[in-house]
């Protein structure tokens, strides 16, 4: 990876993790699953996602899962953060980043957003095995 990470990183990261499926979604787009339950989601341009000057549809758009709504709540109302969300995911617990934004966070953040997701997704017992595994 290098300082500033990038879509290559996203996907490393996700496919890092243990028990970790691929599924292609209706347009080509990745979908990493754990146990049947997405945890990162490469979105495709929807109406909820676009430019407000232009109007123009994001491309490049990745749902991250969390945790809480509270975990939600800090991520997209700090101002400093590329994180956010959309009415369309109103009560949804995942937030929104453009990969053009990837450079705003640093490596570590990045990862720690991929464990996130997939924690919030994981079986218990897989969360638990990952857990004790990173305690060594």
């Amino acid at each position: 990876m290098s300082d500033s990470p990038g879509v290559d990183d996203v996907h490393a990261l996700a496919l890092g993790m243990p028990h970790v499926t691929v599924v292609e979604g209706p347009k080509g787009n990745a979908v990493y699953q754990v146990g049947g339950k997405s945890f990162v989601f490469f979105r495709t341009p929807r109406p909820d996602a676009a430019d407000p000057v232009t109007g123009e549809r994001y491309t490049d758009v990745i749902m991250f899962w969390v945790e809480s709504e509270e975990d939600k709540d800090a991520l997209v109302r700090d101002p400093s953060s590329p994180f956010f969300t959309t009415p369309h995911f109103d009560g949804h617990l995942s937030v929104l980043l453009r990969a053009v934004d990837l450079p705003r966070l640093s490596r570590d953040e990045l990862t720690e957003i991929v464990q996130d997701a997939w924690l919030a997704r994981a079986s218990n017992r897989r969360r638990e095995r990952w857990l004790a595994e990173q305690q060594r």
